[in-house]
Order: structure tokens, then sequence, then C-alpha cells
């Protein structure tokens, strides 16, 4: 009778007893017993070191002593992990008091996505297009539409305001992260004298988008964005009454 096949990422059946004894034997000497925390602990600091494109369960095995098989012992895919470093970060945001004004706390926990991405430099275009869709995705989620509802008074304009929202601090985030700095460049780039002879504005423009103006910029757009959470009495006058 032949033996069962591993299909994808995920072990063969039988491997199974396997794998939880080489999770335990494959560690390197005085290292702590190989658990979940410890391997998102492992994969997330592998990532921030070397980019995303150096994470692999081979690397990550590496890193932590171990066969990179041992890990699909505690997670049977290698996207049940990228689930677990995206749960961890988005788990992170703190939100404010509940007592506090809705407007209070959405700028809050703004300021705590904006610290997140940053945090997680490296994840954050996963984090960006994930779609949440985890426990701890789906309860995030819940709590801002909450907020927004609070504030709007309607579960449209909640839903449209969080999805707006949305765009804007991942936007912010992926810019400032992994964006246009870092991002690709023209063959032959134009030349300083080039901008400050045909793009006058660009030239006294161009200090204000330094990283140390970031701060600020972000709090322009994020008030700008705050500024639009209102109930919808008001939205409705300045659609025309409706």
């Amino acid at each position: 009778m032949s033996k069962p096949r591993a299909t994808g990422n995920r072990p063969a059946p039988e491997a199974a007893g396997a794998i939880a004894s080489k999770a335990g034997r494959g560690r390197r000497s005085g290292a702590a017993p190989l658990n979940r925390e410890r391997i998102v602990d492992a994969a997330l600091a592998l990532i921030e070191r070397d980019g995303l494109e150096a994470f692999s369960t081979r690397n990550l095995g590496r890193e932590l002593g171990c066969e990179a098989m041992s890990i699909y012992h505690f997670f049977p895919s290698k996207q049940h992990l990228v689930d677990a470093l995206v749960d961890r970060a988005i788990g992170s945001l703190e939100f404010a008091d509940e007592r506090l004004p809705a407007a209070q706390r959405m700028r809050a926990v703004s300021l705590a996505y904006r610290k997140m991405a940053h945090r997680y430099a490296k994840l954050f275009p996963i984090i960006a297009l994930h779609r949440l869709n985890t426990e701890t995705g789906v309860r995030v989620i819940e709590k801002l539409l909450r907020i927004a509802k609070e504030a709007t008074g309607d579960d449209e304009l909640a839903a449209r305001y969080f999805r707006t929202l949305g765009y804007y601090l991942m936007g912010a985030g992926l810019d400032e992260t992994a964006g246009y700095a870092k991002g690709p460049s023209a063959a032959e780039p134009v030349s300083s004298e080039f901008i400050e002879r045909e793009c006058p504005q660009l030239a006294r423009s161009a200090r204000f988008f330094q990283r140390a103006q970031w701060d600020a910029t972000f709090a322009l757009g994020l008030e700008a964005m705050l500024a639009g959470l209102t109930p919808r009495r008001k939205h409705g006058r300045a659609r025309g009454g409706r």
C-alpha cells in the first residue's frame, strides 16, 4: 500500500507524530520550547530584519533551530502563520476609553494604527491588503464600526466612513513604510536643476515631503477625515437637505 502524500504546504498525516517529536528534538540546546508564540515572534523578527522576500518556513526553521516541518505542527500551512502574524499586529491596536467622545476615540485608534504600521513596517504591505477575516480581524473591524456608528448615528454613513478612513490609514501607512521614497525610480531621473527651472512649485514644496514633516502631514489629513465624522442630519444638509 502506498503512503499518503503531502499536499501543498501541509504535511502528510503519517508525519504528524514525527513532526511533534522533531519540534522538541530539533531545537538548539538550551532554547525555549517551540510553541506558537515563539514561532510568531521569530517570524516577525525575521521579516523586519530581512524583509518579506526572505520569509520562508525553511529560513524560519533555521532561526528557531528546528526543521521547517516542525513549524507545521503548530501552523497547518504558511498562510495560517501569516494570519497569525497579521493578528499579532492588528491585535496590538489600543482603543481609548469608551466614555470618551467618538471622534476622540477614532483619533486615538488612527494614531495607534499608524504606530503599528511603523512597528511592523516590512510586514505592513501584507497587513494593509489582508482581508482581516480572522476572529481577531473582524473584532477590530466591529469596534471601529461601532465608533463610527456612535458618531454618525447611521449604519450606511458608519460603513462608508470606516472604508474612507481605511483608505487614508492604509495609504499613509504604505507610503511611509514602503512607498514613494523606497519605490521604483525612473531609469534616468530628472536633475535638481531641471526641477528648479521647470517645476518651481515642486522645488518650494520638496522640503515638506521629508520624513521630519510626516507627522504634521498625517495630522492634517487625519483631522480632515475626522471632520467628516458627523451625524447624518449634517450630511443631509450638505447634500441639499435630504
